[in-house]
C-alpha cells in the first residue's frame, strides 16, 4: 500500500530580516516556484493548499525586543499546526513547501500533539546548513526566528514561542538529529553541551549519505516517529546559491537526494517541510528545477507501491535523572537499534572507491499504533498558552553570523 503524499505551502517568512530596508525576503515565493516545474504532478501528490501567513512588516521593531513577529509567527504556527495534523489525520504523508525556518515551529507543534495523542515522544532530523540555535542564553540579542528555529523548538527563548499552548519543549533535546551543519558553526559546542546528536557535513561525507541516513533514524529508535527539516542550505552555493545566508562547505544534490530517500524509506517517517529556496535569486528557475528534480527522486520511497504504510511505536518513556527543562545536565536515553531504513547507495568517493550498498529494511519492531483519523483533531485554547517566563533580551551588538538574522 503506497502512502500518499500532501503537499502543503507555507508560504511564510516572517523569520528573516528584509534583504535591504526597503524589500523583502524572496522565499515566500518558494512554493509558487516549485509548482511551476511540476512538483505534485510528479510526485502524484494530493494539492493540501496552503497556509497564508500575515503580512511580513518589521515595524519599528529593535535589537532587545525580542523576536520579531513573534505574535504573528505564533499565530501562523498554530494555524499551520492545524493543517499538518489533518493531513496525517487522513494517513498522508505531508510534504511542507517554505517559507523560512520559522516554519519549524508549526511542523514542531503539530508533531508534540501527536506525541501527546499516541503517548510517545516524536523525534526531529534537521538536515540544515547552520544550526539555527541562536538564543538568549548564547546571544546578545535575538531577532530573526529563521535563525533560532531550533533553540526555539527546543525550548529555549520567550514563551509566546517556544511554549505555545503550555508545551515545552516540543522536541527534547536527546530526540533531535542534526546534519549537515558546517564544521566551524558557531553554536556547535552549544549543541554538543545540550546532548544534541550531531552530524556536520565532514563526517556526513566520510560516512556517506546513505549510512548517514540509516544511522541518523538509529538515533531516533526510542520515539515513536520522527519529522526531517531539510533547509536548502545545507547545500554548497556552488550548486544552490539562490538561499539567504549561503555558506561554503555544503553537500551536493545527489547527497541531499541520498539523504532524503533513506530518512523517509521507513514508516516512521511521518513528514518532510523544505525551506529557504529564495526564488528571487533564481531568475531562470534552473535551481528550482533542480530541487524539485531531487524532492521527487528522494521521495519516490514514500510513494512506490510496496511503500509500508505509516507507522507509530510506542515512544520509550523518559529516563530517570532526565529533565524536561533544556539547557540543564541531562542523562542521554540509552541508543538501541530498530529497523534499518532502506536506502539508496551512495556515489563513488572521490577516490574512486567503492560505494557501499544498500541496507535491506526488516519489519519494524514493536507494536504499531495507527495514526488514523481524528488523531490531532481538537480544540484550541483561546491563548497561546504562554508560561510567562519570556527571557529576557540584553540590548547589544549581535555576533556576526551567516545564519539569518534580523
Amino acid at each position: 500500500m503506497m502512502r500518499r503524499i500532501a503537499v502543503l505551502d507555507a508560504p511564510t517568512n516572517l523569520g528573516l530580516r528584509p534583504p535591504t530596508p526597503t524589500s523583502v525576503p524572496g522565499c515566500a515565493k518558494a512554493p509558487g516556484a516549485m509548482r511551476d516545474h511540476g512538483l505534485l504532478a510528479r510526485l502524484r501528490a494530493r494539492d493540501a493548499g496552503c497556509v497564508t501567513p500575515p503580512r511580513y512588516d518589521p515595524g519599528d521593531w529593535r535589537p532587545g525586543d525580542g523576536v520579531c513577529h513573534a505574535r504573528e509567527i505564533a499565530d501562523y504556527s498554530v494555524a499551520l499546526a492545524e493543517r499538518i495534523g489533518a493531513i496525517i489525520d487522513r494517513g498522508e504523508f505531508p510534504l511542507v513547501l517554505g517559507g523560512d525556518c520559522s516554519v519549524l515551529l508549526g511542523s514542531a507543534l503539530a508533531m508534540h500533539r501527536l506525541g501527546e495523542a499516541v503517548g510517545g515522544r516524536i523525534g526531529l532530523v534537521f538536515v540544515d546548513g547552520h544550526s539555527d540555535f541562536r538564543h538568549p542564553g548564547n546571544a546578545s540579542y535575538v531577532g530573526a526566528a529563521a535563525g533560532e528555529d531550533l533553540a526555539l523548538v527546543t525550548g529555549r527563548g520567550q514563551a509566546d514561542l517556544a511554549a505555545i499552548e503550555g508545551r515545552r519543549p516540543y522536541f527534547r533535546d536527546i530526540d533531535v538529529v542534526v546534519l549537515g551543519i558546517r564544521a566551524q558553526d558557531e553554536y556547535r559546542l552549544d549543541l554538543q553541551a545540550a546532548g544534541i546528536t550531531t552530524r556536520p557535513v565532514p563526517a556526513l561525507r566520510a560516512e556517506g549519505a546513505a549510512r548517514t541516513a540509516q544511522w541518523a533514524h538509529e538515533q531516533l529508535a526510542d520515539c515513536a516517529g520522527y519529522w526531517v527539516h531539510v533547509d536548502v542550505d545545507v547545500l554548497d552555493p556552488a550548486v544552490m546559491p539562490a538561499v539567504d545566508a549561503p555558506d561554503p562547505g555544503g553537500i551536493a544534490f545527489a547527497e541531499l537526494e541520498i539523504l532524503l530517500a533513506g530518512l523517509v524509506d521507513t514508516p516512521h517517517c511521518l513528514g518532510v517541510e523544505l525551506t529557504v529556496f529564495d526564488p528571487d535569486y533564481d531568475p531562470d528557475g534552473s535551481y528550482a528545477a533542480e530541487i524539485v528534480n531531487t524532492v521527487v527522486a528522494g521521495l519516490r520511497p514514500v510513494s512506490a507501491p510496496e511503500a509500508v504504510p505509516p507507522r507509530l511505536l510506542p515512544g520509550a518513556p523518559a529516563t530517570p535523572g532526565t529533565p524536561a527543562i533544556p539547557g540543564t545536565p541531562a542523562t542521554p536515553a540509552p541508543r538501541r537499534g530498530l529497523d534499518r531504513p532502506r536506502v539508496a547507495a551512495d556515489p563513488a568517493p572521490p577516490s574512486g572507491g567503492v560505494a557501499p550498498d544498500a541496507a535491506d529494511r526488516p519489519e519494524p519492531v514493536g507494536p504499531p499504533a495507527s495514526a488514523g483519523p481524528g488523531l490531532l483533531r481538537r480544540s484550541l485554547p483561546s491563548s497561546l498558552g504562554a508560561d510567562g517566563d519570556v527571557d529576557p533580551a540584553v540590548d547589544g551588538d549581535l555576533p556576526h553570523s551567516t545564519a539569518d538574522t534580523a
